[in-house]
């Protein structure tokens, strides 16, 4: 019989539930939706581990339901469903998914520029419901993608990427983070801008921050305010970073030429939000990193750092490394 208790709150690729298998009993929520908050707390009471995803709220209230709860495995690179330091007071290990999904976001995120800026789901509607009559000398005119300027919001490992996918585009390059990085500008010969002068210049503004305190609605009225009326907005990092009435505003009224969106907040965005009647709008329902072998990835490393803390071990992705100070898990570290 298998020593630990593990739930997992949605199916993820097998490849990943096996290796919990190996050392655990398991139950996953089959469900298409994810579980109810009830049933996370019911379901956590004699687990060791739990593996959750972004849906799932981690909170104090579901940490001290969880009595034997050693370890929150979250299926995703994000961790802001987790309160961090409510596990770690508790001596509960946190881990995610980084560098598995950096490319894969990478690659839909510039996908997601191209399809707003050349208007392609547009023309693609445009085309099925029957209304192309002729080639139009006017039509869905777009905007250039080539020697265009991208600002890049955060320049982290996807941001890093999506420059990298740009300077195939000879695109110029600016950004904006909290932390310059002169080894990254001189590699890629991007230049380091304050957010108001990026946002003033750019005509392309790609977001790749995490969301935090400092984050949320970085993106607001005033901000989108500052971008040329040409400028197309891509977020493919977290919806609340982006004020989604102020978006919808200057969409409508023309203040900027278009978004492609991968998150919104709400998520999911509700099915009458007036947005989605504009059509310069691109969106989806969150699948920068859907692509198979990288959600297997994903899987197999949301495993491997569940099971590592379950044996005992510290886990190559441990997001709050002051838990192995906690005296419960001094062992960890050893």
């Amino acid at each position: 019989m298998a020593k630990f208790k593990v739930y997992v709150t949605r199916r993820i690729p097998e490849a990943g539930l096996d290796i919990v298998r190996e050392v655990a009993d398991v139950k996953v929520w089959d469900g298409e939706l994810p579980p109810p908050r009830e049933v996370i707390l019911q379901e956590i009471r004699d687990v060791d581990g739990i593996i959750s995803l972004l849906t799932d709220k981690m909170d104090a209230e579901v940490m001290d339901a969880g009595k034997n709860l050693k370890v929150i495995s979250n299926y995703a690179v994000g961790f802001d469903n987790i309160d961090i330091p409510e596990a770690t007071k508790r001596g509960i290990a946190v881990t995610n998914t980084p560098g598995v999904l950096t490319d894969t976001t990478a690659d839909f995120a510039f996908a997601l520029l191209m399809a707003t800026a050349r208007r392609i789901v547009e023309a693609d509607r445009h085309t099925r419901e029957g209304k192309w009559k002729t080639w139009v000398p006017t039509g869905f005119l777009g905007q250039d993608i080539h020697h265009a300027t991208l600002g890049l919001v955060g320049l982290g490992r996807i941001g890093y990427e999506m420059a990298r996918r740009a300077t195939g585009f000879s695109m110029k390059l600016l950004y904006y983070d909290i932390y310059r990085n002169e080894k990254f500008e001189k590699e890629l010969g991007i230049e380091y801008v304050e957010l108001p002068e990026l946002l003033r210049r750019s005509d392309f503004v790609s977001l790749h921050v995490p969301l935090t305190d400092k984050t949320y609605h970085l993106i607001g009225r005033q901000e989108l305010g500052l971008m040329k009326k040409t400028a197309i907005l891509i977020n493919t990092a977290r919806g609340p970073i982006v004020d989604m009435e102020a978006l919808y505003e200057a969409l409508r009224d023309g203040k900027i030429a278009g978004a492609g969106l991968d998150v919104t907040e709400p998520e999911p965005i509700p099915a009458n939000h007036p947005i989605l009647g504009l059509d310069n709008l691109t969106i989806a329902p969150h699948i920068a990193s859907a692509s198979v072998a990288t959600r297997t990835k994903m899987a197999t490393m949301a495993a491997e750092g569940c099971v590592a803390v379950l044996k005992g071990e510290v886990p190559s992705n441990l997001v709050n490394p002051d838990v192995l100070k906690v005296k419960e898990l001094k062992g960890m570290a050893g």
